[in-house]
């Protein structure tokens, strides 16, 4: 059977000027190299970081353009193929533990001319690591943290990297990690979110896309996170160079108006603050009552169960005129210890009052889940199963709706869980780091398993004690499940 046409390069690199020579292209890595196996899920979530990168670049008069390989399925070839024939002066990658191999693969086969920039979390855990590597033997900068205005200055001239904080790479002469410096580096480290240009849609793949008869965005409405989930990468003790901060709500209202110029009405909210912080809560609320948000848009957020727990009626109430559509919650496990280990200051009985004080009003609720947390039990993987279907039961009869998520746990670099897991002696980085695909979806003809198949990545190492078929087994099973009801 033939190989079917690629398509134009023109429909892969978003929002870049072709006819003229290309500052940067910024390549977001496949979670695999789809060469092998083609992709099966039709939708991922944009790039919303680069995203911004782009349109930065791009308001100081750069012409860059996004390479979603992720998006659009590409084996790991042709983006490197794609890039060396667009032949741009940078090429920068947002490094991922899952997706590092891809990444440093791509940058192994990139024409010697072709200058490479850094950054991400796994950049940022593991920046000396990364810098010796020789395939990334020819990056010129790796920028730690938020990088908008870094970025753009070093597309200017590399040579700036020694006065830009936070911006490090491999001198050369001595072989160790050079830092470059900055005495007033305030607005590189955090710059004024309210200040940045809303993000121009043209560098996003999907986004905004068409979802149950709504056109659909999503936004950014918050930097950081207060939380020292054990797990996150968005973990505090992990990102010690981030300030935490939430945009003006008129900042916010106002990239929502001129998204609905161009035919949107419900938008999803990515960051982990949005329904994470009480104020944060009450602010956003009095703005989107006093722009009647509620009579024209829907939205998604993430939320914490310990702060809708503590929310009042009223407070609850708001947000369902408002618009609230949907809030996700990292529930992640039916068992205490495992609540307390991980750090989520929650419990089973919290999560079933706030998902059933949501549903009641007619919000939905999505519900996220770990199996195989480090040192879980058979009995503890049972309880979170046993959790699922409670929170199923509960709703069943409401309103809104509550569905599972479920993933089988995997270790990120600079977390809490990567320091506690090294400091046991059992395993080394290499091992945490050994991220492999995990075909669940029967060779991509399980339609159960379809949308999830992106997710499905693993280390295989017994960090549980229950076994990994075991964990594998119920996170099938509740895939179906799930995928059964919502058909249904």
């Amino acid at each position: 059977m033939p190989t079917p046409p690629e398509p134009p390069l023109s429909d892969l690199i978003a929002g870049a000027d072709l006819t003229r020579t290309l500052d940067a292209v910024f390549v977001n890595a496949p979670l695999r190299d789809y060469t092998e196996r083609p992709r099966v899920n039709d939708f991922t979530l944009p790039v919303l970081g680069m995203g911004y990168l782009a349109t930065y670049a791009a308001s100081r008069g750069f012409n860059v353009g996004l390479l979603d390989a992720e998006a659009h399925g590409l084996g790991i070839d042709t983006t490197t193929r794609l890039v060396n024939d667009l032949a741009p002066r940078w090429v920068g990658f947002n490094l991922l533990a899952p997706t590092y191999q891809l990444s440093a693969r791509i940058a192994a086969g990139l024409h010697p001319g072709i200058k490479i920039l850094l950054g991400g979390h796994h950049a940022k855990a593991m920046p000396t690591e990364i810098l010796t590597d020789p395939r990334m033997a020819r990056c010129t900068a790796l920028v730690l943290g938020e990088a908008e205005t870094r970025v753009a200055e070093l597309l200017d001239d590399h040579q700036r990297r020694a006065h830009l904080p936070g911006v490090l790479w491999l001198d050369p002469t001595t072989g160790t990690v050079a830092r470059g410096t900055g005495q007033d580096s305030s607005h590189h480290l955090a710059p004024d979110i309210d200040a940045l240009p809303f993000v121009d849609r043209r560098y996003l793949t999907q986004d905004p896309h068409h979802d149950h008869g709504r056109r659909e965005a999503n936004m950014v409405g918050a930097r950081g996170c207060p939380y020292n989930c054990s797990f996150c990468g968005a973990a505090v003790s992990a990102n010690p160079d981030v300030t935490i901060r939430t945009r003006d709500p008129h900042n916010i209202l106002a990239e929502m108006q001129h998204l609905r110029g161009d035919g949107v009405s419900a938008f999803r909210f990515v960051d982990d603050l949005f329904l994470g912080a009480r104020r944060v809560i009450d602010q956003m609320m009095t703005a989107f009552r006093a722009d009647r948000v509620g009579d024209w848009a829907v939205w998604d957020a993430t939320g914490r169960i310990n702060v809708l727990h503590r929310a009042s009626d009223t407070t609850l109430d708001l947000l369902a005129r408002n618009g609230l559509r949907e809030v996700a919650l990292g529930i992640e496990s039916g068992s205490q210890r495992m609540l307390d280990r991980i750090d989520k200051r929650i419990d089973p009985t919290m999560a079933r009052t706030v998902c059933r004080r949501l549903t009641e009003r007619g919000i939905n609720v999505k519900g996220y889940f770990i199996l195989g947390l480090p040192t879980e039990t058979r009995d503890e993987i049972d309880t979170t199963v046993r959790l699922v279907h409670d929170l199923w039961d509960l709703t069943d009869t409401l309103p809104g709706t509550f569905r599972a998520s479920t993933f089988e746990y995997r270790p990120y670099p600079g977390t809490p869980d990567w320091h506690h897991l090294l400091a046991t002696g059992r395993y080394t980085p290499g091992q945490l780091l050994n991220y492999s695909h995990v075909d669940l979806t029967d060779a991509g003809l399980d339609d159960t398993l379809r949308d999830r198949d992106e997710f499905n990545f693993s280390v295989n190492l017994p960090l549980a004690e229950a076994p990994i078929d075991y964990i594998r087994a119920h996170l099938v099973t509740l895939a179906r499940e799930q995928h059964a009801r919502k058909a249904a």
